[in-house]
């Protein structure tokens, strides 16, 4: 049962299409045309739906923009839908919109349920939702670490439970392995970043400065330095307010406030208004005593030592000269407290190089130990999985014309004598363990099993490719299969048993194909033709579903390059009904 399923697409402006609208079938679509007609362009539309790279080369020439739209179904509980509604999207009657948008300046743009959201959401769905399968997916199935990869995706797990652990394990011993390289390699600067640290040190502590010290020194210094202006001025301020004692005559504050008060003392009595105000002149005589009292120990306390003024400045340049070295002049002393607050922690650290150095080393052969361990495991769990994988998809072969064909998977690792100890041996090893996985094929009997690289033909790694997918279906289905032309270098039987084996997995899952070869577009539920005219001025291509008459003559072109032969028509009908008996 096909839990979601591509409805449609809509392509403006794309490549050599103009404006098309592809509609697809949940079993198996055939996607065919002529040479350049644009059928890569559903491939490369479904890529850009999928978050794919946009480039702004395909965008049409003379429009600003290229448009794809898709319509997916998706289940209302499935993890595409509860991820999309996560980013706000809505479901039109169970239907995901996708839209992407590539300006010809290079911009893109991603609608996702009618809300804008970034293209890295967009491949995030992906994996649920569509495989892709073109050339350059052969291609990549070349490299070892792809085919490690596929593996480990079929193994599941087995695989999946012993790779987390040994991931988190290396990636620690990674950083253990940094840190313990720039503690050891950088031995002469740490000491000399040490030896500066230390000298700082000392010399505050010869200083010996406090908290706040240099702005209560500066206050003193303005003190001691204006000492005989203060004390004029306290002296004259004080006569104002309490009189001078060689002056009996002369008059002051505080006799001509007790005076005012006197005069209103006799008469307060008769109104309250009167007594308030004869109350505040008392209030005032005693705050004049105060201050009067104040100015005169003041000035009696003030003192104008030139000695304390020449110790207060030579302290204040002592913390200067800190403050300058070592910490914010606009920030004081509190700086200077602060750097060698954080000195201190670094030394002490830089000082413990050797107990650290002893640490670190420990935990390395400790992680490279547990790395060993975990490592074996993952050969373990590959080793098992190998053999299954290879049976299913030499099985998948026999179905796809390669009857005598055999694969298998080659896991080894490389000896390195300062790799990791697996099964009593050192081995070079890396983040995903310490296997070199890769898979071999022997096309017939008494053929040597080679790597795929070497070991098979164009036709023979399209076949073993689409055998692998075909394996894949049966241990981690995805909902739709889109294969770019996986059929090419194939033909004749082979290429019939590659389209019944396209229908057959069109049973559980939506598959469309775009294809050259008249052999696999007959297994289809549904043909697609994407056609080519030309108006003399702008190339415009349209895609239609093809039924009746205008399938055979498809499929007609498709054999012959003619149409119209009553010959290549035969073939056609042929196999259209071998494909519908046994669909």
């Amino acid at each position: 049962m096909v839990v979601s399923v591509l409805e449609e697409m809509r392509i403006r402006s794309l490549g050599v299409i103009d404006d098309a609208v592809v509609e697809l079938s949940p079993g198996f679509t055939a996607v065919t045309g002529e040479t350049g007609a644009g059928k890569t362009m559903v491939v490369t539309s479904l890529g850009l739906l999928l978050g794919g790279r946009a480039d702004p080369a395909l965008v049409r020439i003379g429009a600003g923009k290229a448009v794809v739209e898709g319509r997916v179904t998706v289940p209302a509980d499935g993890p595409v839908a509860l991820r999309a509604e996560e980013a706000g999207a809505e479901l039109d009657d169970g239907a995901l919109l996708i839209s992407r948008t590539v300006s010809a300046e290079g911009r893109s743009r991603a609608h996702l349920g009618g809300r804008s959201v970034p293209v890295g959401l967009l491949a995030e769905l992906a994996d649920d939702l569509v495989a892709v399968h073109g050339q350059s997916d052969q291609q990549g199935l070349l490299k070892p670490s792809r085919q490690r990869q596929a593996l480990d995706r079929y193994a599941g797990d087995a695989v999946a439970v012993p790779l987390a652990k040994y991931s988190e394990a290396y990636r620690r011993l990674r950083a253990v392995t940094a840190e313990l390289e720039e503690i050891t390699t950088r031995a002469r600067e740490r000491a000399q970043e040490a030896g500066m640290l230390r000298y700082g040190l000392d010399e505050i502590a010869a200083v010996e400065p406090r908290p706040g010290e240099d702005a209560q020194l500066a206050e003193e210094a303005e003190r001691l330095g204006h000492a005989e202006a203060l004390s004029s001025a306290a002296t004259a301020a004080h006569a104002a307010l309490a009189g001078d004692p060689e002056d009996p005559e002369g008059i002051d504050a505080a006799t001509l406030v007790a005076g005012a008060q006197r005069a209103l003392q006799a008469v307060r009595s008769h109104d309250p208004a009167l007594a308030a105000l004869s109350d505040r002149l008392g209030e005032i005589g005693i705050l004049l005593g105060d201050v009067a009292g104040e100015l005169a120990g003041y000035a009696g306390d003030l003192d104008a030592d030139p000695l304390r003024l020449a110790a207060v400045e030579e302290r204040r340049a002592a913390l200067n000269g800190l403050m300058r070295k070592y910490g914010e002049f606009d920030r004081g002393i509190d700086a200077v407290l602060e750097w060698a607050e954080r000195s201190a922690a670094r030394l002490a650290e830089l000082d413990n190089d050797d107990d650290r150095i002893e640490e670190l080393t420990a935990e390395r052969d400790a992680l490279r130990a547990e790395l060993g361990e975990l490592a074996q495991a993952l050969t373990d769990a590959r080793t098992r999985a190998a053999e299954r994988f290879a049976q299913a998809v030499t099985a998948e072969l026999a179905s796809l014309a390669m009857p005598h064909a055999r694969v298998s998977f080659a896991v080894r690792q490389t000896e390195d004598p300062d790799g990791i100890e697996v099964g009593g041996r050192r081995v070079a090893y890396g983040p995903f363990g310490a296997d070199e996985v890769e898979l071999l094929l022997a096309p017939h009997p008494g053929a040597p099993p080679r790597p795929i690289a070497k070991g098979a033909s164009g036709g023979e790694l399209s076949r073993v490719m689409l055998a692998v997918e075909v394996v894949f279906a049966g241990t981690d289905p995805v909902p739709t299969y889109l294969f770019d032309e996986v059929d090419a270098g194939v033909g004749g039987k082979a290429a019939v048993e590659i389209g019944r084996r396209l229908a057959k997995l069109a049973k559980t899952a939506q598959v469309v194909v775009v294809t050259h070869l008249p052999q696999v577009a007959a297994f289809a539920d549904r043909q697609l033709l994407v056609e080519k005219t030309n108006d003399g001025s702008v190339t415009r291509s349209g895609v239609k579903v093809l039924q009746g008459e205008e399938r055979i003559r498809e499929l007609s072109r498709m054999l012959a390059g003619q149409e119209d032969s009553a010959t290549a028509r035969a073939h056609a009908e042929e196999l259209l009904a071998t494909a519908r008996a046994e669909v």
